[in-house]
């Protein structure tokens, strides 16, 4: 895969969320993209699912999900939509696993997780999901509806964001609590974790990101491992962007968002990374897309 230049990346503004929100999750099935939940500006977890055309640049409200929540873990399966744990309007973590089928227009109650979870990290590999909640990495098995669990993220962070790319799950940067520090403190590290391997590997200096952020968005986009965002050790809201360029193992720096903000929700869609909602000066419903100059 030829990887392009950083300068060839460029942001385009999305319409406008229909209410801006925080902590929401998006997922694409059948070349639509649906978002899922998150909270007002009251900080209450919300029911909400819409649906984005990009045909039509516009937002359509869907069914609400049976439980409202926020922070929840989604992923696609074929036609259906699993939405995992998150908080409740209780401010409590969730068990409750629900899916929305597309084509019906109907949710429906699964079964439960063995434990609570809220800000937990999905993927989808194999059949398989992937949760990461601070230092623990586990897999679901969707046909024998077993958790097994992978050896324990290096570093403990909070805050951090993960990727998945073709052969390695990355942890990226975050909170930490450090030794004779009372305040949790900025962090610019990356642990990797070998899939194939089975295990996390040892990582150079280098390989950390150029800034200090937490609550950030990550992903991997047309080779790159990609952060934008966040909060920065000032602290101050980021608008700025770093992509890891994987042969020259070093982090470039790339076009900032026109919209700095953290708690973003994120998606890599039609080969344009989108950066929905989140918090700036106060809560956003700006939707915008990272892409390449031919996107």
């Amino acid at each position: 895969m030829s990887v392009p230049s950083a300068k060839s990346f460029h942001w385009q503004t999305l319409a406008p969320l229909p209410v801006g929100r925080v902590y929401c999750t998006p997922v694409e099935s059948g070349g639509q993209l649906y978002l899922i939940g998150g909270c007002d500006e009251d900080g209450t977890p919300m029911s909400s699912c819409e649906v984005y055309s990009p045909e039509a640049n516009q937002w359509t409200t869907l069914p609400p999900m049976p439980t409202p929540r926020a922070g929840v873990a989604v992923a696609a399966l074929g036609k259906q939509i699993l939405v995992i744990g998150g908080v409740g309007v209780h401010q409590n973590p969730l068990s409750t696993v629900e899916m929305y089928n597309v084509e019906e227009g109907k949710w429906e109650q699964k079964s439960s997780l063995s434990e609570a979870a809220m800000g937990v990290s999905v993927t989808v590999k194999g059949g398989r999901q992937a949760k990461n909640p601070v230092t623990a990495f586990e897999v679901y098995d969707i046909e024998a509806k077993t958790w097994t669990r992978f050896p324990s993220i290096p570093g403990r962070r909070a805050f951090s964001s993960c990727v998945m790319t073709e052969k390695s799950f990355f942890s990226l940067g975050g909170l930490k609590q450090a030794r004779g520090y009372k305040m949790p403190k900025f962090v610019r590290t990356v642990d990797v974790f070998d899939i194939e391997q089975g295990g996390w590997m040892k990582t150079e200096r280098r390989l950390n990101m150029k800034k200090r952020r937490a609550d950030f968005v990550a992903a991997y986009l047309r080779g790159r491992v990609i952060v934008a965002g966040g909060l920065g050790d000032q602290p101050a809201v980021l608008g700025s962007v770093e992509a890891l360029h994987p042969a020259k193992n070093r982090w470039e720096r790339l076009p900032p968002m026109p919209t700095a903000r953290c708690t973003c929700s994120s998606i890599v869609f039609k080969n344009r990374l989108l950066v929905i909602g989140g918090v700036s000066h106060v809560l956003s419903n700006a939707v915008e897309a990272l892409c390449l100059a031919d996107s």
